[in-house]
């Protein structure tokens, strides 16, 4: 019978070029006994259109701009990470500064 090799290695990213990117500024979750949902939106200033609709149902609808589905067994992790970034973000937050030349 062969002897099993264990082998260790980092997954990284395989990032093409041409991936698409989204901006969310809010993120609803849920989950399942299984799996956690991730559902990013995108909030813009509401319309007064929007603002009647709300106050008629109290909600404000929020375009999904990407759902992700994570096991359960993931988030311990996910929560790491998130808050290893939190604290080293906290820790020196980008410097923002205005372009040498203006730009119009």
């Amino acid at each position: 019978m062969a002897e099993r090799k264990q082998i260790n290695f980092t997954v990284v990213p395989d990032e093409p070029g041409d991936a698409p990117r989204y901006y969310s500024n809010f993120c609803a979750l849920s989950h399942t006994p299984y799996d956690f949902t991730l559902t990013f939106c995108e909030v813009q200033p509401p319309t007064e259109n929007d603002v009647r609709k709300a106050e008629a149902n109290q909600q404000l609808r929020a375009p999904v701009r990407a759902q992700i589905v994570v096991p359960a067994q993931f988030i311990p992790n996910l929560i790491a990470a998130l808050q290893n970034h939190l604290n080293t973000f906290s820790e020196a937050p980008p410097k923002v500064t205005p372009p040498e030349d203006a730009v119009h």
